[in-house]
């Protein structure tokens, strides 16, 4: 006996639309017409609720962002992992899914696609933040010059984020990663061409750089907020993230192994080379939406579907206009906390990020590998506490906390802690200690990853792009500020210590504000305020 459906003879997968089988018809409501067969085996709970499956396939009929679309002819499969008998649970089977079905289900291989690129993003980002001290000592560039050099990623950064924000809600997060993380890559790869050449040159391809990768993060946005439900969606962005802090371990700590064989430019050029690699796969392997996938089965598309129905988080309304509602979004003060928190993390990241190579190197002596290693355990700790700030906001919603508190929750560790913990890194006597106080700053600073980052697509799930690039925008102008500054500070000042209290500072303002005016719920801005 065939164990998928319990009969004598084995299923045949159907199309939405074959025609030419009259068994499988639409009446004139769109309403799927099941044989009696089908009916009857639904009572054994083999496919779930056949009556809720019907309004699922009707939803197959639009795109993951709720537009118009046309009717899919894709095969949904139906093999013995979707219907065997208690292979789906028992009771509520739209409703959770298994840890088993979750790793192995087609989203999180969206979502690992999402984490390589967000890795390769911060390894050609902080591979400058390595070769800096060699380059600096062979031009003979001052220190606040050097600043100067790393800042330049940012002037471009400080120019996509709102326009591909915009790119992203109307054509989707599939084709705009794919041509920026091209386009990034392609950037990197001639780095050492235009160091080689002239000093113009390294600063317009390091501009480029960042250009490129301005698109990233609301890609990823964008990607999570079509393929997983609310309850999984911190723990989608957790995972994506990890993969973001992985690449800053794995540029600082590759760099100078790559540099001592293939010298200054080795990283660039291998790092170049992974994202080209990355593009194919990504354009071959993945879907924009769950419902264009041909590789999703049945269950877990009808788990996606039926969990977006329940939140409503998404609703059938026309594409995003090229033109957003720039007043209507910037009249509203939970915006205005997403843009100060963007701004804050941003400011603490890219310090973090640029300095604390030289950090080491100047404070503690240690020489440029030993500085990249203490630099570099940081980012493994924010990517583990990422994971299990994901899992833990996800559990207080799924155990009624509300998103609000769970949001305010989160983004108050992730910047109370930070700003405790550098000020017991200005304490540090020795490199471990400072390591240690450091690893601490960065892994707490990961849970607002689950505050401000994953409310971008609960208060404007269809603005969530462009929202997205207004607080990329200002994160990457205060970014600027920190990452110049501090280089200004030390030379006035003559300590890295004065600079890190008056970020610890930052932080505690910026989580008041996030606290006072940040909500969970849907903003309306598609109205003005009367």
């Amino acid at each position: 006996m065939n164990s998928t459906l319990g009969l004598n003879r084995p299923v045949r997968n159907f199309t939405l639309n074959n025609n030419k089988n009259p068994k499988f018809t639409h009446d004139k409501h769109s309403r799927l017409q099941l044989p009696s067969r089908f009916i009857e085996i639904s009572k054994l709970k083999c496919f779930g609720d056949v009556t809720r499956t019907g309004a699922s396939f009707q939803q197959l009929l639009r795109d993951g962002s709720g537009e118009p679309g046309r009717i899919l002819s894709r095969r949904i499969r139906v093999s013995s992992n979707d219907a065997q008998f208690g292979s789906l649970p028992n009771k509520g089977d739209a409703e959770s899914s298994s840890f088993a079905e979750f790793i192995t289900s087609e989203r999180v291989k969206v979502v690992a696609m999402l984490a390589l690129a967000l890795a390769l993003c911060n390894a050609d980002r902080v591979v400058m933040s390595v070769a800096i001290v060699p380059l600096s000592l062979a031009h003979g560039w001052s220190r606040s010059f050097g600043g100067i050099v790393q800042s330049s990623f940012l002037w471009g950064y400080l120019i996509s984020p709102i326009a591909g924000g915009t790119l992203v809600d109307y054509y989707g997060g599939k084709a705009v990663m794919a041509c920026g993380v091209a386009l990034w890559s392609l950037a990197t790869f001639l780095t050492p061409w235009a160091a080689e050449n002239s000093l113009l040159a390294l600063l317009f391809a390091r501009a480029m750089l960042g250009v490129a990768e301005g698109v990233a993060l609301p890609c990823m946005n964008n990607m999570i907020a079509r393929w997983f439900p609310s309850t999984e969606r911190a723990r989608a962005v957790a995972m994506a993230m990890a993969g973001f802090q992985l690449g800053n371990a794995i540029g600082l700590t590759l760099s100078p192994i790559l540099m001592s064989q293939g010298g200054i430019f080795g990283p660039f050029v291998i790092f170049g080379l992974c994202g080209f690699l990355w593009v194919l796969v990504w354009l071959s392997a993945t879907s924009s939406t769950p419902a264009r996938s041909p590789q999703i089965s049945k269950y877990e598309l009808e788990y996606i579907m039926n969990e977006r129905q329940k939140s409503h988080t998404l609703e059938n309304k026309p594409k995003t206009t090229m033109v957003p509602p720039f007043r209507r979004l910037l009249s509203k003060m939970p915006t205005w906390s997403l843009i100060v928190a963007n701004a804050m993390h941003s400011w603490g990241f890219f310090v973090i990020l640029s300095w604390m190579p030289i950090y080491f190197n100047s404070v503690h002596h240690v020489d440029l590998r030993q500085a990249a290693w203490f630099s570099a355990v940081p980012w493994c700790m924010m990517a583990l506490t990422g994971y299990i700030a994901g899992l833990w906001s996800d559990t207080l919603i799924r155990t009624g906390t509300s998103i609000t508190l769970t949001r305010k929750i989160m983004q108050s560790i992730g910047f109370i802690g930070p700003a405790i913990a550098l000020i017991g890194l200005t304490a540090a006597k020795t490199p471990p200690i400072a390591s240690a106080w450091l690893s601490l700053a960065v892994g707490l600073k990961a849970f607002s990853h689950c505050g401000f980052l994953v409310n971008l697509q609960e208060i404007a799930p269809h603005y969530s792009g462009v929202l997205h690039g207004l607080s990329n925008t200002a994160g990457t102008f205060a970014a600027i500020v920190g990452t110049v500054g501090a280089g200004f500070f030390v030379e006035l000042v003559g300590s890295f210590q004065g600079f890190l209290l008056l970020t610890s500072l930052l932080y505690f303002l910026a989580a008041l504000f996030y606290n006072k005016f940040s909500t969970g719920e849907r903003v309306n801005f598609d109205e003005s305020d009367s």
